[in-house]
């Protein structure tokens, strides 16, 4: 076993001994204000209260460089190093004034030499490698702390300040204004820093890389603990040689920087892969992985040996990183191929940004042929308007995707063509067209009471859209379920106005008993979708005159209010018109008929049906 040595440094011992550097597989600098403004307080506050005795910060874990016996690694401590390192440039800056101290200051920060061609160059005490921090983290401590000349250069060169270069330059700004808050006089100022350069320690552990990673995973940070994504990086840091550090990195970004630049949570997505890829055990019986136990469940000994991480690290890495791919493809309303699928646009309008958990289904039947996969996304759209449409928690639907994702990966490994689509048909009937035969009362008496205030604005668009969309279909003759864009640009009409004439709200109390104005304004029944040109000239009017400009909107289901179109027989016109109602009033009894019929499309909507068989 590798030999561990520890040190008991204060900040001035650690930076005239020591050169450190962040390697770039760690994790950047995530520290906000209130971590930064935390440390610096309680190292003041033990100042304040006795500044003879010492305060111990914590433990930093470093590598010692195979090279430089004076360079480290660090591993795990770089929050508080990186913030000291900060402070002490903005002490600096603050005894500007004072050669002397502004000279020892800097001896801590920086040490000069001269190059091969005689040029004096700066080596930093502290070098971050992580996100381009190492570009700017240089200019940063030769400016005051609220100078902002980096920040701004940086965004003139069109360098994006996000991520760990934000949380560096705000911290940065957070130190300085917390020195100016604290210390009116340059003589409380020195003894701050009297105290933080003497009384301030920190056990500084060091060990060979491997044994040092071994230690990472069992230290949490101050105020921002380690996350599951974290130790999964560092289980897979432990099974690689230091030689494909630099490799391994590159492939972890594949995971992180798309997730990142999506604004998606990596620990949803990282459980949602866990459990469409693999069988989950747990003592529960539920098949279902928290994100506070995907730590635990990883390094479980039979996890650990069905997911292969440590024999084949680089191979679990890619196998996260086409299911990010497949992932941000969803989430987008795209298929496995990147490319446009309507029914997975549908979906994500319906599901939004509240629901998610289909994604694990998703994921499970990502092998599956294109078509073969549009075709189950066809079905889960109609079940999950089923639950969602039903308000029905969403505990249940967890458990069950979860097991339904290992039927979906063993469907996907059938080689027979035509054995896929039976097996597939057989999962669809048992769990998507069963469930949805058992909710369809519910359902039934949920959409009869419908209101703008019952769901999401969004989720309403999405149910007339789908509607409006299945007549014209009818009408047209068409076969395909397109995407819903053509109809989700449309505005919604309230037929009965929301904000009516005085007129019009008389009459309607005069002919409308017992039927609250503005409750019946936001019924289903009451809604239709219209082109804004045309919703523009119907305004609040008497319905007897918005009629005339109803007949003009290119979808049928808004255009049949007026009157329905004679066309033939058994025709798919005749077929669609005799699921429709026109009509000549406009009151409390005709709203509740156009909402049942509004239900009773819905129920013919969504339902699910059998993928072709050859013949």
């Amino acid at each position: 076993m590798a030999r561990i040595e520890n040190y008991s440094y204060t900040p001035q011992q650690a930076f005239n001994e020591c050169y450190y550097e962040v390697p770039d597989y760690q994790r950047g600098y995530v520290w906000s204000e209130r971590e930064v403004t935390q440390l610096l307080d309680d190292i003041n506050e033990q100042a304040d209260a006795d500044g003879k005795s010492e305060y111990f910060i914590g433990m930093i874990l470093v590598s010692p460089s195979p090279s430089q016996t004076d360079h480290f690694e660090v591993i795990d401590g770089q929050q508080r190093l990186t913030t000291l390192f900060l402070l002490l440039s903005a002490i600096k800056h603050r005894l500007g004034a004072t050669e002397q101290q502004r000279a020892m200051i800097e001896k801590l920060l920086f040490t000069t030499y001269v190059d091969d061609k005689g040029e004096i160059r700066k080596e930093l005490r502290l070098v971050p490698r992580y996100e381009g921090a190492s570009e700017v983290f240089g200019k940063l401590m030769a400016v005051p702390p609220d100078d902002g000349s980096v920040a701004t250069a940086l965004k003139t060169a069109g360098v994006p300040v996000v991520g760990s270069v934000d949380n560096l330059l705000k911290a940065y700004a957070v130190a300085g204004k917390w020195l100016l808050d604290n210390f009116a006089t340059d003589g409380e100022l020195k003894r701050f820093w009297g105290f933080l350069a003497n009384r301030v320690v920190f056990i500084q552990i060091r060990t060979d890389v491997s044994n040092a990673l071994k230690i990472f995973e069992t230290i949490n940070e101050r105020g921002v603990g380690l996350n599951p994504m974290d130790l999964l990086k560092n289980l897979l840091f432990r099974s690689v040689t230091p030689g494909d550090f630099a490799r391994l990195k590159t492939a972890w970004d594949q995971i992180t920087l798309p997730l990142a630049k999506a604004n998606e949570k990596p620990l949803r997505f990282l459980r949602y892969f866990l459990m469409a890829n693999y069988p989950v055990k747990n003592d529960r019986s539920d098949g279902v992985i928290r994100e506070d136990e995907i730590y635990d469940w990883l390094t479980g000994e039979a996890n650990s040996r069905l997911c292969a991480y440590r024999e084949r690290p680089f191979e679990f890495v890619r196998k996260i990183a086409v299911n990010v791919g497949h992932y941000l493809s969803f989430a987008n309303g795209r298929g496995v191929d990147g490319a446009d699928s309507p029914a997975l646009a549908r979906l994500k309008i319906m599901a939004g940004g509240a629901f998610s958990l289909h994604f694990v289904l998703l994921l499970a039947a990502a092998g599956f042929p294109g078509a073969l996969f549009e075709h189950l996304v066809g079905q889960l759209e109609a079940f999950l308007f089923f639950y969602i449409y039903t308000k029905t928690p969403t505990k249940e639907l967890e458990r069950n995707f979860s097991a339904w994702a290992d039927e979906l990966r063993t469907i996907g490994a059938i080689a027979d063509g035509e054995r896929q689509k039976m097996a597939l048909n057989n999962f669809v009937a048992t769990h998507f067209a069963s469930a949805i035969t058992a909710k369809t009362g519910e359902l039934s008496d949920a959409l009869r009471r419908y209101s703008l205030w019952s769901m999401q604005r969004y989720r309403t668009i999405y149910l007339l859209a789908r509607i409006t969309q299945y007549v014209d279909m009818f009408y047209s003759g068409a076969r395909e379920e397109g995407g819903l864009g053509t109809y989700t640009r449309l505005e919604v009409e309230h037929i009965l106005p929301q904000t009516p004439e005085d007129d019009l709200r008389t009459a309607w109390v005069a002919a409308n008993k017992n039927s609250p104005y503005d409750e019946y304004a936001q019924r289903l029944g009451n809604l239709t979708l219209l082109e804004k040109p045309i919703n523009i000239v119907a305004s609040n009017d008497f319905f007897d005159k918005k009629l005339p400009e109803y007949a003009k909107s290119g979808n049928y289901l808004t255009r049949s209010t007026a009157g329905l179109v004679p066309v033939g027989k058994n025709s798919s016109i005749t077929r669609i018109n005799a699921k429709l109602k026109a009509f000549r009033s406009w009151d409390a009894k005709n709203i509740e008929a156009r909402q049942q019929m509004l239900a009773d499309l819905a129920l013919d909507i969504w339902r699910t049906h059998d993928v072709d068989m050859a013949p």
